[in-house]
C-alpha cells in the first residue's frame, strides 16, 4: 500500500510538472510575438517623440541619455543621476515622453524598463526580467549613477522582483541599494491578491489576447490562478517583500479612490506601515482621477508634488515646471 500511494504522489506530481510545462509554453506561445513586435514599436517612437539617441539594451531596456543638458556628461565619480522609468502596460511614446521632459528638465538621464504581462503570468520570467535589470543598473554604464525609481502599475511589479533579489542577496547588491536616493509608485495596483492578479490581466486581455476571454471566462485570471505553485506563490513572496521593503529612502505615491485597480484604503495602511518602519513617505491622493493617468488629469498638482519630492532628495534640479 506504501509504495502504491508513493506512485500515486509521484504520478500526481508528474502531471502537475507537465501541466507547468503547457502553461509556460501557452504563456511563451500567446506573447512571444506581441511583446516583440511591441519593445520595437515603443522604443523608435519614443525616440522620434522625445527626441535624442537612444541605446537600446535588450528588447525592454532602453536607455535615453539627456541631450538637454548643455554642460560635458560629469565625470564617473560624478556620474549624473538616472531615472528608471517602470512603464504601465500599454504605455503610449507619446505619454511616457512627457515623463522623459519633466526629468530631463530636472538633470536626470533616463532609462525605460518594459513590462510584458507574461512575466506576471510565468512570474519566474519575471524574475529573470528583474535579475537582468540589476545587473544593467550594476554595469560600468550606470554603476556609480544615483538613482530614482519612477515605477507605475505593472511596472511596480516589476520593480518589487528586484527588490526580492535584493532582500535575498543583500550584500550583493548593497552598493546598489545605496545609490537608490528615491522611489516613485504612480497607480500601483495594491489590495487582494485576487484584484491585482485581476488588475494585470484586465490589460492583457484588452492589449494582447482579446480572443482568450471568448475561449476562457476567467482569461489570464483563471490562467494565473490555475497554477499556483507557478504563480501565487512568487506573488505573494513578493508582495511580502514589498511590505518590508529593503528600500528605506523617501518614496512618494500617487493614486486615487476611484482607481478599481487599487484599493486606496490598503494603500493608505501600507503608507502608514512604511512610516513607523522609519521611511519617510509623501501622498498625493485624489478623490477621482485616471489609472496612470494622473499627469495628465491633475497636471499642476503632480508636478508641484514630484518638485517637492524631488527637493527633499538633493538631486540636481528640481524645478520641473
Amino acid at each position: 500500500m506504501g509504495n502504491l500511494v508513493g506512485e500515486e504522489g509521484a504520478i500526481k506530481r508528474s502531471r502537475s510538472a507537465r501541466a507547468g510545462d503547457v502553461y509556460e509554453l501557452n504563456v511563451a506561445f500567446q506573447f512571444e510575438r506581441e511583446s516583440s513586435l511591441s519593445a520595437v514599436t515603443m522604443s523608435s517612437q519614443l525616440a522620434a517623440v522625445a527626441g535624442g539617441t537612444i541605446h537600446k539594451i535588450s528588447r525592454s531596456i532602453t536607455f535615453y541619455p539627456n541631450e538637454l543638458v548643455e554642460e560635458p556628461v560629469p565625470p564617473p565619480c560624478e556620474a549624473r543621476p538616472l531615472l528608471v522609468l517602470f512603464p504601465w502596460l500599454g504605455a503610449r511614446p507619446r505619454a511616457l515622453s512627457k515623463y522623459c521632459a519633466i526629468y530631463f528638465k530636472a538633470g536626470f538621464d533616463v532609462l525605460i524598463v518594459e513590462s510584458e504581462v507574461s512575466q506576471f503570468l510565468w512570474p519566474r520570467w519575471g524574475m529573470d526580467h528583474a535579475a537582468k535589470v540589476l545587473e544593467v543598473l550594476q554595469s560600468d554604464r550606470f554603476v556609480c549613477c544615483p538613482l530614482l525609481v519612477h515605477a507605475f502599475s505593472i511596472g511596480g511589479y516589476t520593480f518589487t522582483n528586484m527588490l526580492v533579489h535584493m532582500s535575498r542577496d543583500s550584500q550583493r547588491y548593497r552598493h546598489l541599494n545605496a545609490r537608490i536616493r528615491g522611489h516613485i509608485y504612480d497607480s500601483l495596483v495594491v489590495g487582494s491578491l485576487e484584484r491585482m492578479v485581476v488588475g494585470h490581466c484586465i490589460g492583457f486581455e484588452q492589449i494582447y489576447l482579446p480572443a482568450v476571454r471568448r475561449s476562457d471566462p476567467m482569461g489570464g485570471p483563471g490562467l494565473f490562478l490555475d497554477f499556483k505553485r507557478y504563480t501565487v506563490d512568487y506573488f505573494t513572496a513578493g508582495i511580502r517583500v514589498f511590505l518590508n521593503s529593503p528600500i528605506t529612502t523617501p518614496a512618494l505615491f500617487f493614486f486615487c479612490e476611484n482607481d478599481v485597480l487599487c484599493d486606496h484604503r490598503a494603500l493608505d495602511d501600507l503608507i502608514e506601515d512604511w512610516r513607523r518602519q522609519g521611511t519617510v513617505v509623501q501622498s498625493r491622493k485624489w478623490a477621482e482621477s485616471t489609472h496612470a493617468g494622473h499627469l495628465l488629469q491633475h497636471s499642476q498638482e503632480y508636478l508641484s508634488s514630484l518638485e517637492d519630492f524631488l527637493g527633499t532628495l538633493n538631486i540636481l534640479n528640481t524645478n520641473v515646471n
